[in-house]
């Protein structure tokens, strides 16, 4: 939920935040809401006082025998406006928090403003690959290899559902397995294997919900959902929490499948794997100060970029203008692989720091040495990488004229001393 204080005390700077990000928020519906609440709580607040005055007086009276009835007939008159009040407050309180956690959180100073147009090539790795020979594209390299079969994931689940099969599959666990001990091993994150599932408070504490519900796959006799993305329920791990400071940062990494709707999507963007409803991908989240919150995402950013160096795949690091963040985040990075049979960028991997966005929705809080009282921890969260795109850049890049797909070195333990993928 928006911190309701930065309203009150800037709300032009708020506003003018929220069109960067193209927004628009009723603030002066907000704070008049605002005020009528806390007008309304002094109100219970001023009867209450009255009603101890009048229990003090009864106590008062029994004590010294003496009659108290004439009190009696004052408490009880309090006690009914009190529950004519209590009423409005919570109809009040409720249309606050309606508007407020429909407030996206507002970008950094550093993001550049405007739209797609604004975005920013931060850095690249590596150079496109050309072939001396025209690539095929990763629909024609997987059904020739017979290592992913398009037509029976539609026919078992609808358009846009895969499955891998054969050396396909092998390859798909190959690379979260990779990734796992690439960023527990060498980068320090605690592996989790969280739920698929999880319920609406875990959704909204993250920022999915209210906004995105329609993209989401939700259960029918229940509240739950599929989970997007690892993000979810990693982050929620602390809802509700007062972590330590000497136990920060946290580094999480989780292999998971992820769910999306997509709903609206269509066009040449729906073929093969580059977009569809179930993927798997390895997500990392992190726990820190706020102090430390822009220094911890460039080395997120930098956690997912070994994963695409070591497997020689090229990138290009992209700085999110104001108009292409997410709900949620307040910097974000898109790092984009190269595909040579599609010629083209794919994202494989987002890397966001949501400041203390997320923690106030979740109430994640930390207690810092000295401090007086807790306050909210910063999220942050990336893919490391997302899966299948990676896949798409890696069997068009390696592909031979023949049709077979070379294998990095990094991945060939992992599949078990499988070098190359073959007819």
């Amino acid at each position: 939920m928006f911190d309701i204080q930065t309203i009150r005390e800037n709300s032009s700077a708020v506003e003018a935040a929220l069109k960067k990000k193209r927004h628009q928020a009723d603030l002066e519906l907000i704070l008049s809401l605002d005020e009528e609440r806390r007008r309304l709580l002094k109100s219970i607040d001023d009867l209450r006082a009255q009603q101890n005055d009048a229990n003090d007086q009864v106590a008062q009276r029994k004590k010294q025998k003496k009659d108290f009835h004439d009190v009696i007939v004052p408490m009880k008159a309090l006690s009914i406006k009190i529950n004519q009040i209590e009423p409005e407050v919570k109809t009040v309180q409720e249309k606050l928090k309606n508007l407020l956690i429909s407030i996206p959180n507002l970008p950094h100073e550093t993001v550049p403003v405007g739209g797609a147009d604004k975005n920013v090539i931060v850095r690249s790795w590596g150079e496109p690959v050309k072939h001396d020979f025209k690539p095929k594209t990763h629909i024609e390299l997987a059904e020739a290899l017979d290592i992913v079969d398009f037509k029976r994931g539609a026919k078992i689940s609808g358009a846009n559902f895969i499955v891998f099969k054969g050396l396909g599959a092998r390859l798909e666990r190959a690379l979260i397995n990779f990734m796992l001990d690439l960023h527990t091993k060498d980068h320090g994150y605690i592996e989790i294997l969280p739920p698929v599932v999880v319920n609406r408070e875990s959704m909204t504490g993250t920022g999915q919900l209210p906004k995105m519900e329609e993209d989401m796959y939700k259960l029918k006799d229940d509240d739950l959902f599929l989970i997007p993305t690892a993000e979810v329920p990693v982050t929620n791990l602390y809802r509700d929490e007062i972590l330590n400071e000497e136990d920060l940062p946290l580094y999480h990494a989780a292999f998971s499948s992820c769910f999306r709707r997509e709903a609206g999507s269509y066009g040449k963007d729906t073929k093969g794997m580059i977009r569809v409803h179930q993927f798997e991908k390895v997500e990392l989240v992190k726990f820190v100060t706020p102090q430390d919150s822009y220094n911890e995402l460039e080395s997120l950013v930098a956690n997912a970029e070994a994963v695409l160096q070591r497997l020689n795949i090229p990138y290009r690091v992209i700085m999110l203008a104001s108009g292409e963040l997410s709900f949620a985040a307040a910097k974000c990075y898109d790092i984009e692989v190269h595909a040579s049979g599609l010629n083209g960028w794919l994202e494989a991997s987002s890397c966001s720091n949501f400041e203390g966005f997320q923690a106030r929705r979740a109430n994640i809080r930390y207690k810092g040495k000295g401090a007086k009282k807790p306050e909210f921890i910063h999220t942050l969260n990336g893919s490391g990488v997302a899966l299948p795109r990676t896949i798409i850049a890696l069997l068009e890049n390696n592909q031979t004229k023949e049709g077979d797909i070379m294998l990095p070195t990094c991945l060939v333990p992992y599949m078990g001393g499988v070098e190359k993928i073959t007819k």
